[in-house]
């Protein structure tokens, strides 16, 4: 385990993460967090900062809150995707909100996490969206290969959840709209989440994204 953690802090010692929270406390501890596990840190509690310093140096990935202070935190992650920077992004909320999380997931987040912030889980989604970024920058031409399993295993009820949560309908919304109980639509998700593999919400969203974004069969 010790000569993991360290292989992980070696390999993270060249990377810059940016957080973007107007609450200086969740700025140092999620510091302190990425700083243990090698990467190099900078922190803005308000967007104007932001954008100045990774004006000065594009870091290599960044956590913005969605109450970015200033700025809706939605709009720092448009103006990011328009400087192509090419960078994984992370939204992080005070509260559960479905519907900014879908917005997020569509603008190109690759993840969101909800205060209280689970460490390990934000840890491990940056490891692996920073993996990815570099395997996905590496193929020729720019294109990217993504394989999605499951989705011919769901049933045309569950294809219907799994649309309407991509909506960002509440559980209670999407069992009005198909006429059954909210308990019945989260047995419905569980089991999409499941068979496709996701963690959570937001990586069920981005694996939807992925399917969406492949070119049609001819």
């Amino acid at each position: 385990m010790a000569v993991d953690v360290y292989h992980h802090a070696f390999l993270n010692r060249d990377r810059l993460i940016h957080i973007l929270d107007p609450d200086p406390r969740t700025c140092e501890a999620l510091s302190v967090l990425l700083r243990l596990e090698g990467f190099q840190t900078a922190f803005s509690v308000e967007v104007l900062g932001f954008f100045s310093a990774i004006e000065r140096r594009p870091p290599d990935a960044a956590i913005v809150n969605f109450d970015a202070g200033d700025a809706e935190g939605l709009a720092v992650l448009r103006r990011l995707k328009l400087m192509r920077l090419a960078m994984p992004a992370f939204m992080i909320g005070d509260a559960p909100d479905v519907a900014r999380a879908v917005s997020a997931m569509k603008a190109g987040a690759s993840d969101v996490f909800t205060k209280p912030i689970d460490n390990d889980q934000l840890l491990a989604a940056v490891q692996d969206a920073l993996h990815r970024h570099v395997h996905t920058a590496a193929l020729a031409g720019g294109g990217r290969q993504v394989e999605i399993r499951g989705f011919a295993e769901l049933t045309p009820r569950e294809r219907e959840v799994l649309q309407l949560i991509s909506n960002g309908q509440s559980n209670k919304q999407a069992g009005r709209e198909l006429g059954i109980s909210p308990r019945t639509i989260e047995v419905h998700r569980a089991r999409v989440m499941e068979k496709l593999g996701a963690r959570n919400t937001a990586d069920l969203l981005r694996i939807v994204l992925l399917r969406d974004d492949q070119p049609s069969a001819r």
